[in-house]
């Protein structure tokens, strides 16, 4: 007898037992006169992953081999708890015959033995049948352990249909979380096993969890869940939230180091411990496996610590996932939510509740806008800084240096404002938005409430602290208290001290009524006293900004809130937009690759002067619809100009279905930038939304070439903005007319 190993080599194992010594991935017996060695090796390799499960082969009563049944035939392995009884049986298979043709065959001998349970293995992919419950085999990470086993063999006899239990009534009031929980029951009793619920941050989320797990557990389909999420803030509230809610059910908050505490019913953990943990457990440990609102790659490239536990998978998050994700301005959002879907093989969520719904039946708060950019960071381009400008004999021997590489023997330097705070700081326009936002957050009758403000780095977050601590020193009950503080994740450059403490503090006590945040109140933190929320930072995740936002809109009827306030100093809102229905984009500046790539040294001071543009100054309400309700002067711009392109529409000609499509979009751009904007040019294909179509190449092809795009847009421009340009003339590819005028 001769094993080779493809292609080519040759070994001679001395038996089958030391066949373990020597297996690799690609051998297969030349003997055909053996037929059933193939499947003795197979065997060989399913003892390891039963021994890898917790099974013992040895003690005589937990696996029997080649047990004999009722009519003759023989089960290759009849799986049994500590008293013997059996509770499944594995079929064992050659890696050349398909397992899932098995099935039946295990089935068979279930049934004969009585047992719920198959597993069909070959020693490399092990595959699971719940008789009782289940039409298909599907493939799992491994064996069950023999506790899991035995688990869920001692509730079965206990099993009730969903719909005759109880929701309890205590935990969710609302008729949307009702009805909720009913759509997922109703999933799960048609033996479904991925669902995924999108519900509007402040809808209670983790409280309809709750009712649903209960209802789980009551109904004796569940013995055990793990519920993850990203941060250790996070897990902290979602034990205090279970263990308020389903106190019949025990949990435990799993911290890395800890051992699993296996008397309890329900594991609270983050991303990052169960990813070192759970190869600890067999695929049988949990029944339940809940992601609240977790790291982006855990749908992805981390999605092997959830596809580990053969366990109903449930999402939650407060992203809107859709499968249109063409018009997501950061491609990492795209990302997330299609394989967030592709996770839970699903095209849109299983149940959806969103914002605009929460608003309109009062669940949630309504929000205002207010918009102002300083001098520095509303210019279109970029803002220039002159080398007179800066106090070059301040500076150290090493900004000097720099300043000095950035100038390269020039008078100026062009700024990306997307830079500030990475790679400049001016503190001008720091003191500039805290002035702004005291000017018209103080306002009499009004809630001045907590303050939530978004920052970019520790040194930008402790920076506004003080700024924000010092501009309202007058509201401080002594000196001694700090009126404003800052707490700022691992991400942010390292925690702030006592973070947990810290914010602990801003929920519970007066003081800090303004805290500055890096990475850390962005998600899943619940304060409904927050009214107003600072945006000092930009972001292109649309995902993170309706996180951000998110964080005010929780009701707050003891301090008389009845909405929140959006301060936007970054621009974030113009981007973003507020219409829930879909993304509604603005033009963003492009960043300058000189001055935005590469981790820099250090922030470099930009000493110059800097307020608020009054003409950027703007208040934007939403309506009952949760559409921006624009300035009296705005909505005007906007319609007329709006009137124009549709007029201009109108009398170019037949579009087909794409360039149908692309002359929306460039209607509502225009409309959106009524005020800003004064002609239409080749550029603004290079700026969103038209990025995430192709841009000006895409551009091109859609509307029959360079000559025709040009035709198309000088007459958009004679009609819209009554500016005649002949067609070819572009000041960004190559034409000869400057800005437009």
């Amino acid at each position: 007898m001769v094993i080779t190993e493809f292609p080519g080599r040759l070994m001679e194992p001395r038996s089958v037992l030391d066949f373990r010594e020597h297996r690799q991935p690609g051998f297969q017996f030349l003997d055909s006169s053996m037929p059933d060695t193939n499947e003795a090796f197979a065997r060989v390799k399913i003892d390891d992953l039963l021994k890898d499960a917790g099974w013992s082969l040895t003690d005589g009563w937990s696996v029997l081999f080649e047990e004999k049944l009722v009519d003759g035939t023989k089960a290759d392995y009849v799986l049994c708890n500590r008293q013997g009884r059996p509770m499944a049986v594995v079929e064992a298979k050659r890696a050349s015959v398909d397992l899932v043709a098995a099935r039946d065959q295990g089935r068979h001998y279930a049934e004969l033995l009585g047992v719920p349970f198959v597993f069909l293995s070959n020693g490399e992919e092990v595959w699971f049948l719940d008789r009782e419950t289940d039409a298909h085999a599907r493939r799992i990470d491994g064996f069950y352990g023999q506790d899991d086993l035995e688990r869920q063999t001692a509730v079965r006899q206990f099993r009730r249909d969903l719909s005759t239990v109880d929701i309890d009534r205590k935990i969710v009031d609302r008729d949307y979380q009702i009805d909720c929980i009913k759509a997922l029951s109703a999933q799960v009793s048609c033996g479904r096993r991925k669902l995924l619920v999108e519900m509007a941050t402040g809808t209670g989320k983790t409280r309809t969890a709750a009712a649903f797990i209960k209802r789980l557990f009551q109904a004796s389909i569940i013995t055990r869940v793990l519920f993850l999420v990203d941060r250790i803030a996070l897990a902290r509230q979602a034990e205090e939230a279970f263990t308020d809610h389903l106190r019949d059910y025990p949990c435990h908050l799993l911290r890395p180091g800890r051992c699993f505490d296996r008397a309890k019913r329900i594991t609270i953990t983050t991303l990052q411990t169960m990813i070192a943990e759970y190869r600890t457990l067999s695929p049988g440990y949990f029944d339940l496996v809940v992601t609240d609102e977790c790291h982006r790659s855990i749908y992805g490239k981390w999605s092997t610590a959830l596809r580990h536990f053969d366990a109903i998978q449930l999402g939650l998050t407060a992203t809107p996932c859709t499968a249109d994700t063409d018009m997501l301005p950061d491609s990492e959002d795209e990302l997330f939510v299609r394989d967030t879907l592709r996770f839970f093989e699903l095209d849109q969520p299983t149940f959806r509740y969103t914002l605009r719904q929460a608003i309109q039946e009062a669940h949630l708060v309504p929000y205002r806008i207010y918009r102002a950019r300083t001098v520095k960071t509303a210019a279109e381009e970029g803002f220039t800084v002159r080398r007179e400008e800066l106090d070059w004999s301040a500076m150290d021997q090493k900004t000097r240096a720099e300043f000095e590489d950035l100038f390269a023997n020039a008078d100026t330097i062009t700024v990306d404002p997307q830079s500030l705070e990475r790679r400049f700081t001016i503190p001008e326009r720091n003191r500039a938005l805290v002035r702004e936002f005291r000017d018209q957050a103080l306002v009499p009758g009004r809630p001045l409430g907590k303050t939530i403000v978004f920052a970019v780095t520790r040194r930008h977050a402790e920076t506004l602290a003080q700024m924000f601590d010092d501009h309202f020193a007058d509201l401080k009950p002594r000196p001694t208290v700090r009126y404003a503080d800052f707490v700022v994740s691992d991400m942010g450059g390292g925690p702030a001290p006592d973070a947990s403490l810290l914010i602990k503090r801003f929920k519970e006590e007066d003081y800090p009524a303004i805290l500055v945040s890096v990475n850390m109140l962005d998600t899943g933190f619940d304060c409904p006293e927050v009214v107003n929320l600072v945006m000092a930072r930009f972001t292109r995740s649309t995902i993170l900004y309706r996180q951000m936002r998110g964080r005010g809109t929780r009701k707050a009827p003891h301090i008389g809130k009845t909405r929140f306030t959006v301060f936007d100093f970054a621009g974030v809102t113009d981007l973003h937009g507020d219409n829930e229905d879909g993304i509604e984009v603005s033009p963003t500046l492009n960043s300058s690759p000189s001055l935005s790539t590469g981790k820099p040294a250090m922030v470099l001071t930009l000493d110059v002067d800097d307020h608020i543009d009054p003409l950027s100054r703007d208040w934007w309400t939403l309506d009952e619809n949760g559409r921006i309700v624009r300035s009296p002067n705005a909505e005007a711009q906007a319609a007329q100009i709006g009137v124009r392109f549709e007029a201009w529409r109108a009398g170019h000609g037949e579009f087909d279905a794409e360039q149908a499509r692309w002359a929306g979009l460039i209607g509502s751009r225009v409309r959106a930038d009524a005020t800003t904007m004064n002609c239409f040019g080749t550029w603004s294909f290079d700026e969103h939304p038209f990025t995430a179509l192709g841009g000006y190449n895409q551009a091109q092809r859609v509307f029959g070439g360079a000559d025709a795009l040009a035709k198309l847009i000088a007459g958009i421009n004679a009609v819209v903005f009554r500016q005649r340009q002949a067609p070819g003339q572009d000041r960004k590819r190559g034409g000869t007319i400057g800005p437009c005028p």
